[in-house]
């Protein structure tokens, strides 16, 4: 994030935006050039993948299932792009502590071996699909969820544009994870941001992209027939990437659609 800032810096702020007289290390400058990069790209991101998913991968048909709400998709749409600007205000520390290097982020991937950059991915995935489910079921608690979690519950059949619709408290508590994970272990910056990117993807496609895991991983991935079940029945397959913590958790469900029975069964039945 640094890199970025700084070509933004050069290119656009310096030159154009901040007066002269403002230091480009000036600690409330810095929150918010962070604040307006992560905003836009935050929105890039995700009209981008989601438009992406929904173009070609979103089997349209679910849109004449009955638990499809009118005017879904805008309502998703608008959910998501109210929420972006608060959501990135609060992850503005976590971007401020990364810049101005109180993190465990390094510069040089050279710095580390091959096999601990890999680990720090493993360890990435390990850390998020772990908090994340604690997270994400205690947003499900009936003391939590009305007013947090219940929003992104609306769209019992989700669309992917459905994957960041959120309220912004929501959304912050729900990606704290991938923040917090530079403070507790090292990991080469471009490779962080490449995960962060990644995540964003992945939580894109586990909402309406219709792709199923191949039978071997069904057991061992939580993808989006998983999560589509989630949507519908709200207290089973909380995680993020696997079933490891549903299952030790003892939320795990079958998905509905690897045993004949979803949403788009439920429209053949009907000949849509």
């Amino acid at each position: 994030m640094d890199d970025v800032v700084h070509l933004a810096d050069k290119y656009v702020f310096t030159p154009y935006v901040y007066p002269e007289t403002l230091p480009e290390d000036d600690i409330y400058r810095q929150s918010v050039t962070l604040w307006i990069l992560t905003t836009i790209g935050g929105y890039l991101l995700y009209f981008s993948v989601a438009g992406l998913s929904y173009e070609f991968l979103f089997d349209k048909r679910l849109m004449k299932h009955p638990k499809f709400l009118e005017n879904q998709i805008a309502k998703e749409i608008w959910v998501t792009c109210t929420a972006i600007p608060v959501m990135t205000l609060m992850y503005v520390p976590f971007f401020l502590a990364e810049i101005r290097g109180h993190t465990l982020l390094f510069d040089d991937i050279d710095e580390r071996s091959v096999a601990f950059n890999v680990w720090s991915v493993i360890a990435y995935i390990m850390w998020n699909d772990m908090l994340i489910y604690w997270i994400h079921r205690g947003l499900h608690h009936r003391w939590v969820y009305k007013y947090v979690h219940k929003t992104h519950h609306k769209w019992l059949i989700s669309t992917p544009f459905a994957s960041h619709a959120f309220t912004p408290l929501d959304g912050a508590l729900q990606g704290s994870p991938y923040h917090l994970f530079v403070f507790v272990h090292p990991i080469n910056k471009y490779v962080f941001l490449t995960c962060f990117v990644l995540v964003n993807v992945w939580t894109v496609y586990i909402h309406g992209s219709g792709i199923e895991m191949p039978p071997m991983l069904r057991e061992i991935v939580n993808d989006e027939a998983h999560h589509e079940d989630h949507h519908l029945f709200f207290n089973y397959n909380h995680g993020q990437y696997f079933t490891l913590w549903d299952r030790i958790g003892g939320t795990y469900r079958e998905p509905s659609r690897y045993k004949g029975k979803s949403p788009r069964e439920e429209l053949k039945l009907k000949g849509l």
